[in-house]
């Protein structure tokens, strides 16, 4: 589906008068869509990103496509790798399934880096389902789905290039190549490569404030479609080569690697995925079809974070059969199908193994009830088997009501399970002194139960129209309680992190209001007030969760320029957001000098772009991100002493670097 749509008819006709029966006359009738768009009837509370609203950010890689969006929230992961972690319902994204096209792709070793090896300018959209998602894509799901679609080989522009540079030191080369083979065959070929070479420390606390690194990354794939036949199909081979070399800036690999002469790290990672897509919709009968899914992934990261060791290879195969058709009328409707998942993992922490293999075997049954007037209900299951999760059910149910015009009521529920990959998804925590513990043995994952959490969550949306003016306003709950979970504990300690299975209950409350309004013509406001309430039963004692604000608030400012000839245009975007304190995690055990409070003071950031569109084929675009300059100071704990005990990189609860300005051009050959 095409996701920035700008519909434009022109309507030409003959105006006939007293005067003169000769004239033609020319009108333009524009309708515009939202760059982000909610809907009233989507069974789910779902809301999909389109490719305008990446255009309004730098948006490089998929982890940065999320800064102008009001349901998550972008964090930095730790003081030394520069990388974005993203929240939905105040969770982190082991939480969230990531799907590319529908096949899960951010999971297990690339949990922490693995939003950010995929480019912007590759996708088309973004679909962001909030609470338990569907049963079909799987049961890890728990507060809900990201799924990224891919631009279509046979509906882009044959070149794209896309150039982008900042004032961080960071430069991107994007290449999108499309050619149509045949009148049902089309090829996409996207390249991109990225770097930062240059050192810098604002700070000057010693280290890096951002990593040096280099990407590239290649993606070759194949579009079928056959509307005589019913068939279609995608076959995607995909290439990513990325480094980063992060500590302090004395630090060279070479001399100093695996000595105390100075502190440094280098993650070093290769990623090679296959995936293929087969649907075929039956002749005749439009709500019958099928497709199957697979995908083969290799992702293998050799890694150091000072002294400790840390090196991961996966290989990965999942497959998906999926069948859907109707009971008598269109009204029931059905999904049905089985999917096999193989992991296996090489992972060495030092010099202890960890390797293991997990393998999954389920199916499915999701049945969906409309009326094709207001209501509508899907009620999912599924059994799976799994060699360490044994035999288990997936129940998921979501229904909405639309009570009057414009207003729709949404209420989800659904169970989710899932194996914590305890080192892969804190391996930021290794780039501090802290020592790892594992204090359970009984279990079958690391010596650790299986994470099982239940959300619930309602949402109301009423859309209105206010001095000829449309707006929407939104509010939605969600919960999550967690039957297990596999707590990384970092409140007992501030040199130790110990993993244990939940004594005690765990949950997290999510509320969220929002308010979307066209101030003007092309004037877009959109606002959101988020409230977090997470607390966990750690060792010593219930906190909130560390480096999680309880209170945010959001707010967004887009105004467009007419249209003028040849697509003449001017766009600008402001994006604001306040963050509330956080918890801290516990230092107070620390000398003085490196103990942290226990909250961390609120800030706000600010980020803005201006661009301009020459024509159809040609935009440039200036922005900021951090304009008010807000840091973090000290970002890392006892930084003068990389190898002592108080040493700690990962207390991050603001950016470490200050403004950052960019500017970029995008060039289609049509």
């Amino acid at each position: 589906m095409k996701t920035n749509l700008t519909i434009v008819l022109v309507l030409l006709f003959a105006a006939f008068n007293s005067y003169s029966q000769d004239t033609l006359r020319e009108i333009k009738v524009q309708a515009k869509r939202k760059s982000i768009q909610k809907t009233y009837t989507l069974t789910g509370n779902t809301t999909l990103v389109t490719k305008k609203e990446l255009l309004k950010a730098a948006c490089c890689n998929l982890a940065e496509s999320f800064e102008t969006n009001p349901s998550i929230d972008v964090n930095f992961s730790d003081a030394l790798t520069g990388t974005k972690q993203i929240k939905m319902l105040g969770l982190t994204s082991p939480y969230l399934m990531m799907t590319q096209e529908n096949i899960p792709s951010v999971r297990g070793a690339s949990q922490v880096y693995g939003l950010s090896f995929t480019p912007g300018p590759w996708i088309e959209s973004i679909q962001i389902t909030k609470g338990a998602g569907s049963v079909v894509n799987g049961f890890e799901s728990i507060s809900g789905q990201i799924n990224t679609e891919l631009i279509k080989p046979i509906s882009e522009v044959p070149v794209l290039l896309n150039a982008y540079g900042s004032t961080d030191s960071r430069f991107e080369l994007n290449a999108n190549f499309n050619q149509k083979l045949s009148d049902k065959w089309a090829t996409s070929l996207l390249l991109h490569g990225n770097i930062r070479d240059s050192k810098m420390d604002k700070n000057e606390d010693g280290f890096l404030d951002n990593p040096l690194q280099k990407q590239f990354n290649l993606l070759n794939r194949y579009q079928y479609y056959n509307a005589e036949t019913g068939w279609i199909s995608f076959i995607n081979l995909q290439y990513m080569n990325d480094t980063k070399l992060m500590g302090e800036t004395s630090f060279d690999p070479d001399r100093d690697k695996g000595t105390t002469n100075a502190w440094g790290s280098e993650i070093d990672t290769k990623k090679v995925d296959v995936s293929t897509k087969i649907g075929y919709v039956f002749k005749d009968m439009p709500f019958q079809s099928f497709g199957f899914q697979n995908a083969f992934s290799s992702y293998d990261q050799n890694s150091y974070f000072g002294l400790n060791g840390y090196n991961m290879q996966q290989n990965s195969f999942y497959s998906n059969l999926i069948f859907n058709s109707i009971i008598n009328n269109e009204k029931n409707k059905f999904a049905t199908g089985l999917n096999f998942t193989y992991d296996s993992y090489n992972e060495f922490v030092n010099t202890t193994d960890y390797s293991r293999i997990d393998n999954t075997v389920g199916a499915f049954f999701e049945y969906t009830y409309d009326n094709q007037d207001n209501f509508s209900l899907i009620l999912g299951g599924r059994a799976d088997y799994g060699n360490r999760l044994g035999v288990f059910v997936t129940p998921r149910i979501h229904m909405k009501y639309n009570p009057w015009e414009k207003g729709v009521l949404r209420v989800s529920a659904g169970r989710g399970k899932r194996p914590a990959n305890i080192f892969a998804e804190n391996q930021t925590l290794f780039a501090s002194s802290r020592t790892f513990d594992i204090t359970n043995v009984g279990g079958k994952i690391y010596g650790l139960e299986p994470e099982i959490a239940w959300n619930y969550g309602v949402s109301f949306m009423q859309g209105f129209k206010l001095f000829n003016r449309n707006g929407d306003v939104t509010a939605d709950f969600y919960r999550t309680n967690f039957q297990n979970q596999v707590v990384v504990d970092i409140m007992q300690s501030p040199q130790q992190v110990i993993f244990h299975n939940l004594d005690g209950v765990s949950y997290a409350n999510s509320f969220q209001l929002e308010f979307n309004y066209e101030l003007a013509k092309h004037l877009e406001l959109r606002s959101a007030y988020k409230y977090y309430d997470i607390k966990t039963d750690y060792l010593s004692g219930k906190y909130q969760r560390p480096l999680q604000a309880g209170h945010r608030f959001f707010g967004n400012l887009g105004y467009e320029t007419h249209i003028q000839d040849k697509g003449k245009q001017w766009k600008f975007d402001f994006t604001y957001n306040w963050i509330g304190e956080q918890q801290l995690p516990y230092t107070a055990s620390n000398p003085v000098a490196y103990q942290l409070s226990e909250h961390s003071p609120a800030y706000s950031l600010m980020n803005a772009q201006i661009t301009r569109i020459f024509s159809s084929t040609f935009e440039v675009y200036i922005g900021g991100e951090n304009i008010g300059n807000y840091t973090q100071n000290p970002a890392i704990v006892d930084a003068q002493n990389p190898f002592g005990p108080y040493f700690d990189a990962t207390i991050l609860y603001a950016p470490v670097f200050g403004q950052m300005y960019y500017a970029g051009l995008r060039l289609k050959i049509k």
